[in-house]
């Protein structure tokens, strides 16, 4: 009787047997990655594109009668960590609920930018007109921005990000932390037009 039972369980051991050898073989691929994160490097400063297209944006502007300065573009895991702090653990008002490598910034994909008065004064005031023209000057610079192919941060339906604009280039944040980037030779920045 004994004998029967054993020999039911034979192939069921063989089994096992054969898929710990395969499993063995094959450096356990089919777990990699489940308890343990891949280390992929960041960059280390601003995608040319995003480079070249705040550069457009801030010239396109200053066709328009608006002078902006780029206040933030690339910033490392660390600088994001201290700015995550502000409001929490240090002084001063919550400005980002991303970590860092949760931000754009961290791959160098995202700017920040604030608007410069004549008096030389740097402001984030979303009405002024300076160029009145009868439009506030901060939603001239987000059209211009988002024809030159930047998001911006005041469309989220969260927390709004007024002074952001990214371009993700079709890149999930996940993505980006995995180690995929954007293609250089695909995009361009091409666009010199003034609107």
């Amino acid at each position: 009787m004994l004998k029967i039972k054993l020999r039911a369980f034979i192939p069921f051991f063989l089994v096992l047997i054969v898929l710990f050898i395969f499993l063995n073989q094959s450096e356990i691929t089919l777990f990699k990655g489940l308890n343990t994160r891949q280390e992929v490097s960041l960059p280390t400063e601003l995608h040319p594109i995003v480079r070249e297209r705040s550069d457009q944006l801030i010239q396109q502007a200053a066709a328009k009668g608006i002078v902006i300065m780029i206040t933030d573009d690339f910033r490392s895991t660390e600088d994001q960590d201290l700015l995550y702090e502000k409001g929490r653990t240090a002084e001063g008002n919550i400005v980002t609920h991303a970590k860092g490598g949760e931000s754009y910034h961290n791959f160098g994909l995202a700017v920040d930018f604030a608007i410069k008065t004549p008096n030389d004064d740097v402001i984030w005031d979303m009405q002024y007109d300076g160029n009145k023209n009868g439009k506030g000057d901060w939603n001239e610079v987000v059209e211009l921005a988002k024809s030159l192919g930047f998001a911006w941060g005041g469309d989220w339906s969260q927390f709004k990000d007024y002074p952001h604009l990214q371009m993700d280039f079709g890149l999930t944040l996940a993505e980006l932390q995995n180690g995929k980037r954007p293609a250089g030779t695909s995009l361009t920045a091409d666009s010199n037009e003034v609107k």
